[in-house]
C-alpha cells in the first residue's frame, strides 16, 4: 500500500473521530495489511507534520487523538464563555490523594487529610468517571478500595499514572489536579507585595471608637431689653378722697353706761 495514502487515512480517521483512537483500530483501517511498527512510523512522521501548528497529534492511555495545544486554550475558550464546573477543595484534595496513593480507602483518605471524607465527594467523583471501585481490603469490615480509571488519564493527557507530577513532600499538592478541574492554584505573592484577605475568612474589623460626647452647653439666657420699661399711664381723672366726718370744738361724750358706778 503506498505509504503517503496510508497516512492520509490515518490523518483523516484522527480528525474526524470524537475520542482516542488505540493502536488496533487504526490497524483495523487497513484490514491489518500493516503490521503495527508501519502504523507507530506513519504516525510519529503525523506527530511532526502538526509540530509548528496549534494541533498536535498525542498519545493518551486510550490511543492517539489530535488535540489543541496548551497555548491555545485562552483564546478557545471565547468561543464558549461558560467557565467549568468548579470542584471544592475537598473534591481535589481528595482526588489527588487517590491519584498518587492508590488504591487507598475512605479511611486512608481521612488519615491523610486528617478530617472526614463525605461520602457525597467520593459519589462525585465516581459520577465525573475520574474513580472507581476495585475490590476491597483484607480487614476488619472489608473497606472498599479506590483507584483512578483510564478517563481521568485521557482527560489529563497522559498515557500511564507515571506521569503524574509527584509531590515533594508526604503532602499531596493537588495543583496538577486543580488544572484540570477548571481552577488553578494561586500563586503566592512577591515580597514585599500585601496579601489580600481570602474570601472566605473576613478581615479583622476594627473596634469602634466612641465618638466624643461633646461638653454640655449652659442654656442661653436672653440678653436683657436695653429700652426702659414703660411706666403705667396716669389716669385723667383724679382719685377721690377719703371723706373725714366734721367735728365740734368739744369733745363727745361716751354713752352713758348701762350700770351705774
Amino acid at each position: 500500500m503506498n505509504t503517503a495514502w496510508a497516512k492520509r487515512v490515518l490523518e483523516t480517521a484522527l480528525l474526524c473521530a470524537t475520542q482516542a483512537l488505540s493502536l488496533a483500530a487504526l490497524r483495523g483501517l487497513f484490514d491489518d495489511q500493516l503490521v503495527a511498527e508501519t502504523v507507530r512510523a506513519l504516525l510519529a512522521q503525523l506527530q511532526e507534520d502538526w509540530r509548528d501548528r496549534g494541533v498536535e497529534l498525542r498519545e493518551v492511555v486510550g490511543g492517539w487523538r489530535f488535540q489543541s495545544r496548551e497555548d491555545m486554550q485562552p483564546y478557545l475558550q471565547r468561543l464558549n464563555p461558560e467557565r467549568p464546573p468548579r470542584y471544592s477543595r475537598a473534591v481535589q484534595e481528595t482526588l489527588a490523594i487517590i491519584a498518587h496513593r492508590q488504591p487507598v480507602t475512605r479511611g486512608d483518605i481521612e488519615d491523610i487529610r486528617g478530617v472526614s471524607v463525605n461520602a457525597q465527594v467520593l459519589r462525585q467523583l465516581e459520577d465525573r468517571g475520574w474513580i472507581e471501585a476495585i475490590g476491597h481490603r483484607e480487614g476488619p469490615g472489608r473497606p472498599v478500595l479506590f483507584a483512578t480509571t483510564r478517563q481521568f488519564l485521557d482527560d489529563l493527557g497522559l498515557r500511564a499514572l507515571a506521569e503524574l507530577e509527584q509531590p515533594a513532600s508526604d503532602a499531596v499538592d493537588p495543583k496538577q489536579i486543580e488544572l484540570l478541574v477548571g481552577g488553578a492554584a494561586p500563586e503566592a505573592p512577591a515580597q514585599g507585595q500585601p496579601v489580600e484577605p481570602s474570601a472566605e475568612v473576613p478581615a479583622e474589623v476594627p473596634a469602634e471608637v466612641p465618638a466624643e460626647v461633646p461638653a454640655e452647653v449652659p442654656a442661653e439666657v436672653a440678653p436683657e431689653d436695653p429700652s426702659p420699661v414703660p411706666e403705667a399711664p396716669l389716669s385723667a381723672c383724679p382719685a377721690p378722697e377719703a371723706s373725714v366726718p366734721e367735728t365740734s370744738g368739744a369733745p363727745e361724750e361716751p354713752p352713758p353706761s348701762a350700770f351705774p358706778g
